[in-house]
Formats: C-alpha cells, structure tokens, sequence
C-alpha cells in the first residue's frame, strides 16, 4: 500500500515515524515470584532519575524499619500493604517516566499463577515484555507461562532479563544456557523478537549503566534497548479502520447542515477521496472532508481523532465502522476466539453476555467452549464447559447483531473485545478474534460443545 502514496503522503508518514521513535513506549514486565521484577522496576526508576526526592526518602525510612541498610527499591512499586507484606506484587503497578530520548508507560504485573488476568491486563497494550528469570532457577514453568501469554497478545518485543548474575558469579554460560532455552521456546511461539540481557537489578548491573562485571556482554542495557526499540508501525501499512463515536450535528447557524463523524482512527490512513464503506450495514460512501483539531486536513492516520464528513447522508451511528471498500471486513455474528477470562465467576456454556467491541456493545451467546488451554506446555482440556478467573481457552459466540471484526493476529486494536456482564456491567473477560498459537481443539469435542449451546439456548437470546 505504501507504493501509492504521494510525495506529500509518504512524508507525513515519514513524520510520524520519526516523532514515534522519540515519543512513547508502552511495557510490561512479568516474571515468577521473587524473580526481581519490581527491583528492576525501581533500579529504572531510580537509576533514570525519575524518583522524587520525598519517594526515594520514604522508601529509604521504610527499607531501615525493616531492617535494611540500603534501600529497597522494589518499594517504589510495590504500593499495596499486602504487597510489602508478602514481599510479592499483586496488582498492576503503572509507572510513568521519561528520559531525554522517550517517554515510558510501565506496567509490572504479578507473578503468581493466580494473577494471570493482571498480567493479561497489562500486556494487552504493551508494546514490549520484560520477562525476568532468576539466573540461579534458569526457565521454570511460570516463565514459559508469560512468553505463552506475551504470544498470544501478539507483543512485538519480547526481552529475556536475567536476573541475579551476581549470584552465579556473572558467569557466561549461565546466562547462554537460559537465553538458548528461552529463545527457543518463544520462538516456537511465534514471538517475532527477542532480546536478552544479563542484568543484576540489585546491584544495577546491564539496568540503566553497562557492567564491570559482564565484559563478555557486547548488548545493549535494559533501558538503552528501551530508548532504542522500534515503536509503532507504518499507518500506511493496515487497512484503515474508523469506529465512529458520536454524530456531529452541530445545526448552528455558522453550520446548518453539517454532519460529522467523530472518532479515533484505529488503523490505516483514511484520506479525502477515499470510497468507505460503512459497517455493518454495508453501505458505501466517499470520504469528502477531515476535520483534525478544528481543521481541514487531507489525511488523518491512527492514532489520531478527527471528525470525518461523507458526500452522502447515511445512517450512521455509534459503533459503526468505516473502512475502505477495497479492504473492508466481512461483518459476523459467529465469532470464534480466543479468551482470558478475568472475573472469580465462571464463564459458562449457554451464557449471555455482552460483547463489547471498539465502540459498539451488542448482546452475546457462548455457544460453545472447545478448549482450555494449558499454557505450561500448551496442551489443550477438550471441552471444559467453564472458564474459572485466569484461565485462557476457546470460545464460540453468537452476537446478536454483525460486528466489524478483524483477526487479532491482524489488528490488535479491532481484533479484541470484552464481554460484561449485562446485570451490573461487571468485565468478565477479555477477547482475541481469531486463532491463537495453538493448535484448536479437535472437531469432534466442538460439535458435542455446541450440541450443549443449542440445548441450552431457549431463554429468550436466541440469535
């Protein structure tokens, strides 16, 4: 797509390449328990000058109470009573900084099994991964748990750090061993990237400043790979997708019979000129004016909002998608996918959910549950009935209306969506279109799964 456009075009493009590597990378970091996940994340904190003159004094008065000499700067994330407690993390810490080159949005998710959901939460808008392994346990069952998970949420960059060299006397083979192991495993995955780096959070080893003590290490720090990596993608290369928000209709006399369509550009590049169609329904139009900020513009890439004007007078509301013609999405009401269900309620066979998707929320069947998966070794419970909180397996859905919906391999921002439940609009579980890595479950466990749905599905949601 990128050989038609015009000079003009290709150096907006070009513009926004150049303001993504200096602007903003979002991260997250995961790894098993006392693995030094949360020391790295305060050795970054600290070591980058992004600590508060207060912060850093009271979590030094805290590390003495506890009988510390030096301060433990896994408390500059460790916010909650019963994570200092426990010396664990159990929620999702965010943390902003920036250095001269870039701005960071950090999340250090849990390590613990049962907090799986949290490290989905986090991962689900990274960009990158730190997983962190202990050099003295090396890949352990949790570690091949979070490259699993960084897979299936399709994270661009994966980095190893392995933690704790100081206490393998910062040995080489130590660390070969680990990343051949490591690399191995994700790559099998399909993880596109990976990055690994020895590094002691502690003692600040290969975190912010290059150690004495790994001559034999030529790499990148952590945070010069965090300053260096590539972020974002070319707008020009995605199919542009535009989910509408609101209707402008301002009926002013400056504006009597303007009619705008307001909404952040989810994908692509969506210029004037361009025939759209508009999803669900189908109908088509032409892309006739841009507003950016108040503005005329000829084109607008994601992620940018504006307001976009069409040529004809449509029937177009909230949760409608406009996309170009040539590459629209077929709309569907059966959706299969892959699912990491967050809420301590189950998620059953025959429930009825509400499936929020972009800006549209339409009413929902499981119809079926084919599979759990077992992301230890990546093998598959054929037909459970019934996802717990934490758990990440197949479903079918039947919506009640169409939806515009890409493969999450394709487009993480209109492959995903939520299903809520439709008492209290609690999130019970977050959503992949589409295949995972993993292989299905069997044919014949599907068809017994959906034998199941069809009995259960005679109150009243019939789609």
């Amino acid at each position: 797509m990128t050989s038609n456009l015009s000079a003009e075009e290709q150096a907006v493009v070009t513009a926004v390449e150049r303001s993504a590597a200096s602007s903003q990378l979002r991260f997250a970091t995961a790894g098993s328990v006392d693995d030094g996940k949360s020391t790295l994340v305060g050795r970054l904190l600290h070591d980058s000058k992004s600590v508060l003159a207060d912060q850093l004094e009271a979590v030094e008065h805290a590390s003495r109470s506890r009988g510390q000499e030096a301060p433990d700067l896994a408390l500059l994330t460790d916010g909650l009573r019963a994570e200092r407690e426990q010396g664990i993390t159990i929620d999702v810490a965010y943390r902003y900084f920036a250095t001269p080159r870039r701005r960071f949005i950090l999340a250090d998710t849990p390590g613990h099994v049962q907090y799986t959901r949290n490290m989905v939460t986090g991962a689900s808008t990274a960009e990158l991964a730190v997983v962190l392994v202990d050099a003295r346990n090396g890949v352990v069952e949790q570690t091949r748990r979070h490259a699993a998970v960084a897979a299936l949420l399709r994270v661009p960059h994966v980095v190893l750090a392995v933690n704790k060299m100081d206490l393998v006397d910062y040995a080489e083979p130590v660390f070969a061993a680990i990343a051949e192991e490591f690399t191995s495993y994700a790559a099998s995955l399909g993880v596109p990237e990976i990055t690994a780096i020895p590094i002691s959070a502690l003692a600040g080893d290969n975190v912010v400043t290059a150690s004495a003590n790994m001559d034999w290490y030529g790499g990148p720090t952590v945070l010069e790979h965090l300053e260096t990596v590539p972020v974002g993608t070319d707008p020009s290369q995605d199919p542009a997708r535009f989910p509408v928000q609101i209707v402008i209709r301002p009926q002013s006399a400056e504006h009597p019979d303007y009619r705008g369509y307001a909404g952040q550009v989810a994908s692509g590049v969506l210029r004037v000129g361009d025939e759209v169609t508009v999803l669900p329904s189908g109908r088509t139009s032409t892309i006739t004016g841009i507003d950016v900020l108040g503005r005329p513009a000829d084109l607008a890439w994601a992620p940018q909002s504006v307001t976009v004007r069409l040529a004809d007078d449509l029937d177009i509301s909230r949760g409608d998608v406009l996309a170009p013609s040539a590459y629209a999405p077929a709309p569907t009401q059966d959706v299969e996918a892959t699912v990491c269900h967050l809420h301590d309620r189950p998620l059953r066979v025959g429930d009825r959910v509400l499936l929020k998707h972009t800006t549209r929320t339409v009413k929902a069947i499981v119809k079926d549950i084919p599979s759990r998966l077992t992301l230890a070794d990546l093998s598959h419970h054929p037909a459970p009935g019934e996802l717990a909180a934490n758990d990440i397996g197949r479903v079918v859905l039947r919506t009640s209306e169409p939806l515009a919906l890409d493969a999450y391999a394709a487009s993480r921002r209109t492959g995903s969506f939520l299903l809520i439940d439709p008492a209290d609009g609690t999130t019970l579980t977050a959503g992949m279109a589409g295949d995972s890595f993993a292989e299905q479950a069997s044919q014949a466990s599907a068809a017994e799964g959906s034998d199941r749905a069809d009995a259960a599905d005679g109150e009243g949601w019939d789609f």
